[in-house]
């Protein structure tokens, strides 16, 4: 099973058509780790979500499209604590902005999110918002570390969310200790902004290829696409364009989804294989996962393809 463990949430996406000096917003169910989550099972992966649901009415609503993704919810004791809320505007360039009202994500225990990990694990995805606070965050990797002795692959996508942290610094440590154990990093060009804004693209890969476990570093660049790098090799990729009317929300971690997707198929998901994959694999991988970001960037909200729906772009190339 491939499991995800962060947050969940409704994002309240906000538009600027105003009635009566009243606010639009629309509800959508979402957080990074749960996009990723839905997106592995749409595109044909057993998936398994690691993440506490609130009992209230938003909470229900987070359900609905796990459920019909087919992802197993693995806390089944749902929690009084409020479902976690996102105020998602745009910065004028078609990409997501976000404040955050936390509550349900945070209420956890190490021991029941360790006992309600699968013992048949192929990969755990961790990301998001578990690195933020000191006592989450310590909480959150011992849930690693016992993904690694099941054997599992680690990817981690940490998703920076400045508007959260209080402390950088002590974020970059806490986050640290989490890419040590990553054997696929994926991050965006924004997030190497927040972290060390010193460094180029490559210099940043190489770091991260330089940690002792990871063989696959990723990094996204919105709209100009894709990078990819192992010991083997290194590659670039465009987005696959979406159609008019969408947005980018979830794009990420659908191609996220995508490129793990695509190592299963290819049998390159062992650490071991991961650091072989050259420049022609590497594309192959990076054009899977874009084209699953392209369609999920078609609609409104993240609402990532089928792998029918991808494997339907793939096959007219």
């Amino acid at each position: 099973m491939f499991v995800v463990g962060g947050e969940s949430l409704v994002d309240l996406k906000t538009y600027p058509e105003r009635t009566g000096g009243v606010i639009q917003m629309h509800a959508h169910p979402g957080g990074s780790p749960m996009n990723c989550a839905i997106a592995l099972s749409k595109l044909g992966a057993s998936t398994g979500f690691l993440c506490p649901i609130s009992k209230d009415a938003f909470g229900d609503y987070i359900l609905e499209p796990l459920a019909a993704a087919g992802v197993e919810v693995l806390l089944k004791d749902r929690v009084d604590a409020y479902t976690t809320l996102a105020v998602v505007s745009d910065d004028g360039r078609g990409n997501p902005r976000y404040a955050f009202y936390r509550e349900a994500d945070r209420a956890f225990a190490r021991e029941g999110l360790i006992a309600a990990l699968p013992k048949d694990l192929t990969v755990y995805q961790i990301g998001g918002f578990c690195p933020i606070e000191p006592g989450d965050s310590a909480v959150w990797l011992d849930v690693v570390k016992a993904a690694v002795a099941r054997g599992a692959t680690i990817s981690h996508d940490p998703n920076v969310r400045p508007s959260l942290i209080d402390d950088m610094a002590g974020y970059r440590q806490r986050l640290d200790a989490f890419l040590d154990l990553a054997h696929v990093i994926k991050v965006s060009e924004e997030d190497l902004a927040e972290l060390d804004k010193t460094l180029s693209l490559e210099a940043h890969a190489a770091a991260m290829l330089a940690r002792p476990n990871c063989k696959l570093a990723i990094i996204t660049l919105g709209a100009e696409g894709s990078l990819a790098f192992t010991a083997a090799g290194k590659t670039r990729s465009a987005v696959y364009p979406a159609a008019p009317g969408g947005d980018n929300v979830g794009a990420g971690d659908t191609l996220m989804a995508g490129v793990l997707t695509w190592l299963t198929d290819h049998g390159a998901l062992a650490p071991a294989k991961l650091g072989a994959l050259d420049a022609k694999a590497l594309g192959e991988m990076l054009w899977f996962g874009a084209v699953a970001a392209g369609i999920n960037c078609s609609r409104i909200g993240a609402n990532p393809p089928t792998r029918a729906e991808v494997d339907a772009v793939l096959h007219k190339g």
